[in-house]
This record gives structure tokens, C-alpha cells and sequence, in this order.
């Protein structure tokens, strides 16, 4: 069966919350299943998908990453529940560690136990979500004597675990409903791919009941030079400017040397040189970039992966709110 085709809503500056939900009424439109929002260090996931819900009738909804640090487990619990009452049903939480540039430079927090931490979070998410009340004695949290005061959902949102290295996505395996992968090659997924089936053996589990987004930095414009420059930036600055996470992936992806000269050339201020060092060749292993017909044709490698069910339109950080659009109706379903 063919993926799905959603949506990973750029999370640089955009113009207004206005724009947010401009975007995704185009994407629901144009046929897409999912529209989904990464929170990171500007508008906040929780009012920028209330607003998109309301402004919305069919399309799924959800963050592909809220991270598990700077909300308690009981308080992204009780978001979901009131984000599932606005959409009518159709929330979908993504949760995650996110990094230690984000949770310590960002949010001031100890980047402690992230693996740990996450699956107490998913723990506690679903026993708020279930409406009874919530006694857990864990590692990390220990909490006891309240329930949901509200009613609770009458059908819980899946929760999905964001992820890179073997461990976190075997988690996602064992414990999420999904995993929700970004900046992967194709032979990088199916190595992960291989974690996730551990996790859930592990979990005696039944891998159909865990869904596999991958978000998939797209642009496809008519000057088609300016989209893989736009898409060759991004994969610089995720891989040279957001601490080591994505750099030490890649290099488990096959691309160890470049992926550390990336982030040294990053280091030492020369964003050019290391905005240079994405070859086209690693360009076409990360993303879907070019004009329309290049883009389309990278996107079926991504698509076609096995065991991915959902492939998520992404944008680069430059793109413009009309590049967006642009690339969303180039490589609608």
C-alpha cells in the first residue's frame, strides 16, 4: 500500500498564526490526511493547533514533537484531551526529547534521561487520557490522587515518539503508536525500520498498530537551482547548527566524514562551506528538491520505503509561505 501523504508545516517565522492556518486549509484542499506542527522556539504548538483546528473541518492534526521537558506528562495530557475535544477527533500527539540545545539553552532545563523520561510520558499521557485516576510511581515522576476533570476523550489520540538513534526508536517501538522520523536516507530508514520491529517483539505487539511518519524536506518550484539551494541550507543548519543529534545520525546513515565536516565548518562560522559540503548526492538522500518533476520523482524513493506508512511534505527553513505552497500542490496526492 502506498504512504500517506501529509504535511510537516515549516517552523521558522511565518507571518501571523494566520498563515499557519492558511496552510493547512490549502493542505486539506489538496487532499492531504495530516497537517503537522514541530514545536521548537517560536509559536507555540498548543494555540497555533487550536487555531488550525477550528479553521479546519477533515484534515488529521497534531504535533510531530512537543518535547517532554518543558510541560509536565499530566499537563500534555490534559492538552490532548482538550485538543481532541476542539478537532473533533482528529489530534494525533507527537512527543519527544527534542535536544540538549533546545532543553538546556531554550528552556533552562537538565537534559536528563530523555529515553526515560519519554516513556514515563507516554505512561502517564494515556493514563489521563483513559479519565481514571492517575497514581504512577516511576523513575522520573511520582504523582498520584488526581483524574481528568473533564470527561475524558471518548476515543484517546494515538501518541507517537519522535526519534533518530536505535534506542529511542526501539522505544517508540515497544511503548508509542508511532514513530515520527526526520532527516533520514532511505538505507537509514530501513535500518531503524529494523529497531522499530525490535521494539515492538519486544512489546509483544503487532507492528501494524504502530504507524511510521517520515518527515521529508520537500521544495518543488519552477526554478528548480533555488529549490535545492533552499534544501541544501536547511540540511546544513539541521546537521551543523542543532547541536549533535542529527550530525551523529547521519553519520550512523553512511555519511560519518561529511557529516562531522559539516558540523565543524558549522562551528567555525563558515555556513557557506558547510551549506556546500550537502553534495547532490546526499541532497537527494535527504530530501525531495528541484522543480516539480525532479521533486515528484525523489518523493516516490521516500514513498516507497517499506514499512513507511505516512511521508510528510516539509519545507525548508528559507522557504517562503509561497514556496510552500507552491511545493504542496506540486506533490499534492
Amino acid at each position: 500500500m502506498a504512504a500517506k501523504r501529509t504535511v510537516h508545516l515549516p517552523v521558522a517565522a511565518q507571518p501571523s498564526v494566520e498563515t499557519l492556518v492558511e496552510l493547512t486549509q490549502q493542505a486539506e484542499e489538496l487532499g492531504y490526511e495530516h497537517a503537522w506542527l514541530p514545536e521548537t522556539w517560536g509559536r507555540d504548538a498548543v494555540t497555533s493547533l487550536t487555531a488550525m483546528a477550528l479553521g479546519t473541518e477533515k484534515i488529521g492534526l497534531g504535533p510531530s514533537i512537543v518535547n517532554v521537558y518543558s510541560r509536565s506528562p499530566a499537563l500534555i495530557g490534559q492538552t490532548a484531551a482538550t485538543l481532541q475535544e476542539v478537532s473533533d477527533g482528529r489530534f494525533r500527539l507527537g512527543i519527544g526529547p527534542s535536544g540538549p540545545a533546545v532543553i538546556q539553552g531554550w528552556h533552562g532545563e537538565a537534559f536528563d534521561r530523555p529515553l526515560r523520561r519519554t516513556r514515563e510520558t507516554i505512561d502517564i499521557v494515556r493514563k489521563v487520557l483513559s479519565g481514571e485516576t492517575v497514581n504512577y510511581d516511576g523513575d522520573c515522576f511520582t504523582l498520584g490522587g488526581f483524574r481528568l476533570r473533564c470527561e475524558p476523550p471518548e476515543t484517546p489520540p494515538p501518541i507517537d515518539a519522535a526519534g533518530m538513534g536505535p534506542k529511542s526508536v526501539e522505544l517508540a517501538g515497544r511503548f508509542a503508536d508511532g514513530w515520527h522520523a526526520t532527516l533520514f536516507t532511505p538505507d537509514g530508514m530501513a535500518d531503524r525500520l529494523d529497531d522499530l520491529r525490535r521494539g515492538v517483539d519486544l512489546g509483544n505487539r503487532d507492528a501494524d498498530d504502530v504507524e511510521v511518519t517520515l518527515s521529508l524536506t520537500c521544495c518543488a518550484l519552477s526554478d528548480g537551482e533555488r529549490a535545492r539551494n533552499l534544501a541544501r541550507q536547511h540540511a546544513a543548519f539541521y546537521i551543523g547548527g542543532m547541536g549533535t543529534y542529527y550530525r551523529d545520525s547521519l553519520a550512523r546513515q553512511g555519511y560519518e566524514d561529511v557529516a562531522y565536516d559539516i558540523s565543524e565548518a558549522w562551528a567555525n562560522g563558515d555556513k557557506e562551506r558547510a551549506t556546500e559540503l550537502v553534495a547532490d548526492d546526499l541532497l537527494d538522500d535527504l530530501a525531495a528538491a528541484g522543480t516539480p518533476e525532479r521533486a515528484r520523482e525523489m518523493f516516490e524513493k521516500f514513498a516507497d520505503i517499506d514499512g513507511v506508512d505516512s511521508v510528510a511534505v516539509g519545507f525548508p527553513r528559507g522557504a517562503t509561505v509561497e514556496d510552500a505552497r507552491e511545493t504542496m500542490a506540486a506533490l499534492a496526492p
